[in-house]
């Protein structure tokens, strides 16, 4: 039986087909203290990261069977890992590239060829993000919040709208409930990378507006016409007023 002076290894899933590189991974993430699962193909990595439950994945968007974006899209609508941070590899560099990627679902993206000191760096950080379980504490939000479809419960860390659960990652959680506890006020985009990730120095604006464009998929009724989450233009975003 494992005692509190060894813990158990987080589990990661890298889900690629070159051998280089996944040798690599596996090098680095096991040294880091992980335990390492190892799949080169989509279909194979499909059916495991929907039943089994690891704390990170790291995921190539070029793979054989069924490619990265869909299968992180798929992570996030159902199964074991639909909060779980991902970590997407890609040899694409282009800003197009690295978009698609986080609005599929993705946390992070890393470009090949990378540094060890980066990928551990990016790890950390995404981990980072996801151990803290209190809800941000920006002025005095309310550990509850109801306004108009939605619901927040901060302690469960539980969210409903139109009265059904909708399942949300850290960051989205986190955004959404300093958006929703604070109706109508107006945050930046900095502002709200400084309350929901630290000032962590691998994320920009550009993150904020992919996971908003996450959230209203999901809490919208027509995501391309947001009636919760408003665009505050040249600014950021808040949460609809109360009527």
């Amino acid at each position: 039986m494992a005692s509190s002076d060894n813990p158990r290894k987080r589990q990661v899933l890298v889900v690629e087909d070159e051998a280089a590189i996944r040798e690599l991974l596996r090098l680095h993430l096991s040294l880091g203290g992980f335990d390492v699962t190892e799949v080169t193909d989509g279909i194979r990595a499909l059916d495991l990261g929907r039943s089994t439950r690891f704390d990170l994945i790291a995921l190539d968007v070029m793979l054989p069977g069924i490619d990265g974006i869909t299968l992180c899209r798929a992570y996030r609508i159902q199964g074991a890992n639909a909060a779980t941070p991902i970590l997407m590899l890609t040899a694409l560099d282009t800003e197009s590239d690295k978009v698609l990627g986080l609005e599929s679902g993705a946390d992070d993206y890393l470009t090949k060829p990378f540094g060890i000191r980066e990928l551990m760096a990016r790890v950390g950080a995404l981990l980072r993000r996801t151990t803290s379980t209190a809800a941000p504490q920006p002025g005095h939000a309310s550990r509850q919040v109801r306004s108009r479809d939605l619901f927040i419960d901060a302690e469960k860390r539980t969210a409903s709208v139109r009265g059904e659960p909708v399942d949300l990652t850290k960051q989205e959680f986190d955004l959404l409930h300093v958006l929703a506890a604070h109706p109508g006020i107006v945050f930046s985009r900095e502002a709200l990378l400084a309350k929901i990730w630290g000032g962590d120095t691998y994320v920009t604006g550009r993150t904020v507006d992919t996971v908003v464009s996450r959230l209203r998929h999901k809490i919208e009724r027509d995501g391309q016409d947001p009636e919760l989450i408003l665009n505050a233009w040249g600014v950021g975003y808040k949460f609809v007023d109360v009527e």
